[in-house]
C-alpha cells in the first residue's frame, strides 16, 4: 500500500512540478495558459494537502516535542511554501485579465496587487527549490524505479574503453 501512495504521490508532485514551471512563465505560455493552469494548480495544491493530511497533523501535534529536526524544517518549509502559494494564487485572482472576466467577473486593474503577485511567485520559486531539494532523495529514489540503471564494473568500463581505443 505505501509504494502505490508512493506513486500516487510522485505522479501529483510532478505534474504539479510542471504545471509550476509552465505557469511561471507566461511571457512563454500565454496569460490565458498562465491563468487557467495557476487555477488547475491550486486544485491540485489541495489534492496535495489532503494526501499528506495526516502528516500535516501529526507532525503539527509534536513540532515542540519529540520530532527530528528535518520534520521540523520541513514543516516549516512547507507551511511557508503553502503562504506563499496562498497569496499568489489569490493575487493572481484578483487581477486575472483572462479566466475571471471569461467567467463574467471583472475587477479594476491594481499595481499593488501585481506587485505583490510577482514578489509572492518569486518567494514560492525560491521556497519550491528548496522544497525539491529537501525531498531530493526520495525523487531520485522514484525515478529509479521507473527508470532502472543498469550499473557497469569498473573493469568492465575500462576494458570497453580499452576497446574503443583499440579500433
Amino acid at each position: 500500500m505505501k509504494m502505490k501512495q508512493n506513486w500516487i504521490n510522485f505522479l501529483i508532485d510532478g505534474a504539479m512540478f510542471l504545471a509550476f514551471l509552465i505557469a511561471t512563465a507566461p511571457r512563454f505560455s500565454g496569460l490565458a495558459i498562465h491563468e487557467w493552469l495557476s487555477l488547475s494548480l491550486a486544485a491540485a495544491i489541495i489534492t496535495h494537502l489532503l494526501l499528506h493530511w495526516t502528516w500535516i497533523i501529526s507532525i503539527g501535534k509534536r513540532f515542540f516535542a519529540k520530532t527530528t529536526w528535518r520534520s521540523r524544517l520541513n514543516y516549516l518549509l512547507n507551511a511557508l511554501l503553502f503562504v506563499s502559494f496562498t497569496v499568489t494564487i489569490a493575487t493572481g485572482i484578483l487581477i486575472s485579465r483572462e479566466a475571471l472576466p471569461l467567467l463574467g467577473l471583472t475587477m479594476a486593474r491594481d499595481r499593488t496587487l501585481e506587485f505583490l503577485h510577482h514578489q509572492a511567485s518569486d518567494v514560492t520559486v525560491l521556497l519550491l527549490g528548496l522544497h525539491v531539494a529537501i525531498h531530493w532523495s526520495w525523487i531520485v529514489g522514484m525515478l529509479r524505479r521507473i527508470i532502472p540503471v543498469r550499473r557497469v564494473s569498473r573493469s568492465v568500463a575500462i576494458s570497453r574503453q580499452m576497446e574503443g581505443a583499440n579500433q
